[in-house]
This record gives structure tokens, C-alpha cells and sequence, in this order.
């Protein structure tokens, strides 16, 4: 049975930190881990573990985002992901 979970979380990275560098340690994670962003409106979703989806997401210092977690890791990934953009 999958988990799901999900939290609202403002962005704050070191900059030194890349997204890209998130998707790198979650890759271990077997959940399936999204990102959603509002943007002028209109919602914009990516996967953490797809580059070319972060790239399009195009977070910056500040963003409002939803993390949401499904997987039999959910809970643990979210926290990973929430501790990374919250240092």
C-alpha cells in the first residue's frame, strides 16, 4: 500500500545548492515525489526525479511550493526534500 503525503514549503537554498543536486539524493527514494509551483495562475507539476521537468519548474529563492510524496517512502522523502530546501 503507497503513502501520501504532502506539505506546502517556501524555498531557501544555500547558493551553493542546486535543485539538481535534490534530485541526485532522492534518486534512492522508491516513492515518486512531485513539485508543484503557481505561476501567474496556472500551475506548473514536475517530478523531482526528472531533470528537464526541474529545469522547466525553474524554482528560485522564496517560491511557495507543494511537495507531495507517494511511495512506500513518502514520509521520509518528504522530509529529505523539506530539509534540503530549508536548511
Amino acid at each position: 500500500m503507497s503513502e501520501k503525503v504532502s506539505k506546502d514549503v517556501k524555498v531557501h537554498m544555500k547558493e551553493t545548492q542546486t535543485i539538481m543536486e535534490l534530485s541526485q539524493i532522492i534518486q534512492s527514494y522508491d516513492s515518486e515525489i512531485i513539485l508543484k509551483k503557481v505561476v501567474q495562475g496556472s500551475v506548473h507539476e514536475a517530478n523531482l526525479k526528472s531533470f528537464l521537468g526541474l529545469i522547466n519548474l525553474r524554482l528560485q529563492e522564496g517560491d511557495e511550493i507543494e511537495v507531495i510524496c507517494i511511495g512506500p517512502d513518502a514520509a521520509q522523502a518528504l522530509e529529505e526534500v523539506e530539509t534540503f530546501l530549508q536548511p
